[in-house]
């Protein structure tokens, strides 16, 4: 999945913009992570038990259809997470005339993904957790998480 330039600037803000740039296709390499801010405010409650977990008042995958305009097809979905190839295909080509909202659908799906594989990766190897829902639903206050003491934790 490329990084598209105009998902650049969320990336900044949220803090994560040098890590997205460790691989230009999609976040293979093994490659140390540099500079993730150890100052901010905690990430938490992104482990909790998600079958109880509403969000504002509303299921986990209503907001998810909300934050993204669609759902993934049932034989992508497993529990609480989403197989990475539907990110991969759904939003690998950002339309050139994209409207901004379109441009934060992006941003916010590059951010699951490069959270999911990259930052947080775990036993699963190809899947995206939607416990990342709280964070990236505000884009802009992403950059006020200390994503480098989460990531040492």
């Amino acid at each position: 999945m490329p990084l598209h330039d105009r998902i650049v600037p969320y990336l900044e803000r949220a803090g994560l913009y040098h890590l997205a740039r460790l691989n230009a296709r999609w976040f293979w390499l093994d490659e140390p992570l540099l500079r993730l801010s150890v100052d901010g405010l905690p990430v938490s409650r992104c482990f909790t038990d998600f079958e109880k977990f509403i969000v504002e008042g509303k299921p986990a995958w209503e907001w998810f259809q909300e934050l993204f305009g669609e759902l993934p097809p049932q034989n992508k979905v497993k529990h609480y997470t989403v197989h990475f190839t539907w990110f991969h295909e759904r939003f690998r080509v950002l339309p050139d005339d994209a409207t901004e909202e379109t441009v934060r659908i992006y941003a916010r799906a590059y951010i699951m993904m490069l959270l999911s594989t990259q930052l947080f990766g775990d036993k699963s190897e190809n899947r995206v957790h939607i416990w990342w829902l709280p964070f990236v639903a505000r884009l802009d206050d992403m950059g006020s998480y200390s994503w480098g003491s989460t990531a040492l934790a």
